[in-house]
């Protein structure tokens, strides 16, 4: 093959080690049109009888043209072409919930600290078991990094384990893989029992809290709708939770406590049409923080981690290949919504 007399001429150069020989004559041989998408490499059973070189020295040079995204293993058939983007320095998989404000915040700020030479396909599970498992299945094995914010199921641990722990970054959610792998995520059920607690004073100026918690929509964890319920039951607090808003229903003397986007406009327009003053005849406390909550109405008083802060450790992770297990803080912003 002519990717083999490639590699060969190079063995000549000795500025370069085995190993950047081997990765050095397939990407060369990619550039010059001698390997086209689709085509087979030669095994590394074939590549030890042709170059000479150990099967640990050709295996890790292969892996490292996983990493950039140019070949791919197929299982009992060997490594194939798959891209011809040799600029690469590493191909990444991130798999969010959805592209709500916040995971937009997130893929932004990780896309601009990664830079050009990584390349980053994005997929979205919407929190859907099924999803999840088949978008897992079709990526496995194609991309040199998994920056996966995963589902909080104990279904989800074998599927995770199947990744190399050191391909394997877990971010915003925690769950335990049982062996050493590296997290970004949050912590939720004492940071929103402690938030609650610090804004006792505001919420008592209400007759009752509502909580709006719908896992399908707003994707958010068991863990927060825990909190809220303890924090009612130990300070004898009038509260309920409730899956889905109805227009209209907005009432004074309410606070909602609500962590979905589409559901906290739905209750602001309807305090417009009802001419409710934020903060006194209504109270409005949500979750995950944005510059649109930072502005309207004086403010929305919000609990939120910081998402770039997220993703810039996300990024140092990724380029200083460090096992990382980090739980990120949240804080509370006091504003005039309460």
């Amino acid at each position: 093959m002519p990717v083999v007399g490639k590699i060969l001429k190079l063995t000549q150069n000795k500025n370069l080690s085995k190993h950047e020989q081997l990765v050095q004559g397939v990407i060369e041989s990619i550039e010059e049109g001698k390997l086209a998408i689709g085509d087979q490499l030669p095994s590394i059973n074939n590549m030890v009888d042709e170059i000479g070189y150990a099967r640990k020295t050709i295996f890790k040079a292969y892996e490292e043209l996983k990493d950039r995204g140019l070949i791919e293993s197929r299982q009992l058939k060997g490594y194939f072409v798959i891209s011809q983007e040799t600029n690469i320095t590493k191909r990444m998989a991130l798999l969010l919930f959805a592209f709500q404000s916040y995971q937009e915040e997130f893929y932004k700020t990780f896309r601009k600290e990664m830079g050009k030479r990584f390349q980053i396909d994005v997929f979205f599970h919407h929190n859907n078991l099924t999803i999840f498992e088949t978008i897992l299945t079709n990526i496995n094995g194609k991309y040199g990094m998994y920056v996966i914010a995963p589902i909080q199921d104990p279904k989800v641990v074998p599927l995770l384990q199947t990744i190399e722990p050191k391909k394997l970054l877990l971010v915003d959610r925690y769950l335990d893989l049982g062996t050493p792998f590296s997290y970004i995520s949050q912590e939720f059920e004492q940071v929103i029992y402690s938030s609650l607690v610090q804004l006792l004073p505001e919420i008592k100026k209400y007759n009752k809290v509502i909580l709006y918690f719908n896992e399908e929509s707003d994707y958010s964890p068991i863990s927060i709708r825990n909190a809220f319920e303890r924090f009612l039951e130990n300070y004898d607090i009038k509260g309920s939770v409730k899956t889905n808003y109805s227009f209209g229903t907005a009432t004074k003397g309410n606070l909602y406590f609500i962590l979905g986007d589409t559901i906290l406009w739905h209750v602001l327009r309807d305090c417009v049409r009802k001419k409710y003053k934020i903060g006194e005849d209504i109270g409005i406390l949500s979750q995950n923080d944005n510059v649109a909550k930072e502005i309207v109405f004086g403010g929305i008083t919000t609990i939120s981690t910081d998402f770039k802060e997220m993703a810039k450790k996300a990024a140092r992770h990724i380029k200083n290949d460090d096992l990382t297990q980090c739980i990120m803080p949240s804080t509370l912003i006091k504003r005039n919504s309460l």
